[in-house]
């Protein structure tokens, strides 16, 4: 058993949860935390945020990774290609798109840099976030057919099948029920052949706990979620070594 976790590094001032700003105290925090990736993000996608220009999010990012340059996998968490390009450069080595790679450009980035692209599912972002959460068909063959398109979009733009990792987007115009459903259809979610990231780490739908947090994350893995994104690494990777210990007794 081994499932990576993805340490949440926010270099913003208005994230939901855990901001870092200033990039000295943004590397104190990531160099802290026991992660196997540092997901660094310069622009919130909490609903309601403002967006933020490409040199103000450069601003914000850059610098942090120049800290951490060396000392972890790093991960640019971005929709703006321009972004992502100088993220990579200056040190980065994947792409995490709450877009799901829907710009052609990022395609175009990700299949000429050959990274790992992490694609999740969602419908909107800021402003337009929450407001089309009505999936006819149910929320787990939306996901299973969106999926199949966008990887075949990904196939077809050069991006190799191995660089691709699937995230449902959880709290991205989804109900509080419909997250459920996706915990529950991990399995089904799985079967599409690629790895799969969880990111549920303090959401609204667990009123922001830590306790809610753990129990969910530990349910996640059970079902099988290769990798996870969280604010409480040391809780994370507590809880993925407890499985695993319990998994290897005979």
């Amino acid at each position: 058993m081994h499932i990576k976790i993805m340490g949440i590094l926010n270099a913003t001032p208005d994230s939901f949860f855990d901001s870092y700003p200033d990039p000295v105290v943004a590397a104190v925090r990531a160099l802290a935390m026991p992660a196997d990736i540092i997901d660094i993000g310069g622009e919130s996608t909490r609903p309601g945020s403002l967006q933020v220009s490409e040199n103000e999010e450069l601003d914000r990012v850059l610098p942090v990774i120049s800290l951490l340059k060396g000392s972890k996998s790093l991960s640019i968490d971005t929709y703006k290609p321009a972004v992502a390009e100088k993220a990579l450069a200056a040190g980065c080595s994947i792409i995490n798109d709450v877009t799901g790679l829907e710009n052609p450009l990022m395609r175009e980035l990700a299949a000429s840099t050959s990274c790992p692209a992490i694609i999740m599912h969602s419908r909107g972002l800021h402003a337009k976030m929450g407001k089309n959460t009505l999936y006819e068909e149910g929320v787990i063959p939306h996901l299973i057919s969106w999926f199949e398109k966008r990887i075949t979009l990904l196939l077809n733009a050069g991006i190799k099948k191995e660089n691709i990792i699937i995230d449902p987007g959880i709290g991205f115009d989804k109900t509080p029920q419909q997250n459920y459903e996706i915990l529950k259809g991990i399995p089904i979610l799985k079967t599409l052949g690629f790895p799969l990231l969880i990111g549920l780490s303090r959401k609204s739908f667990l009123n922001k706990s830590l306790a809610a947090t753990i129990a969910a994350n530990t349910y996640a893995v059970l079902q099988g979620a290769d990798i996870m994104r969280v604010h409480d690494v040391q809780e994370a990777r507590h809880m993925i070594d407890f499985v695993a210990n319990i998994q290897k007794i005979d």
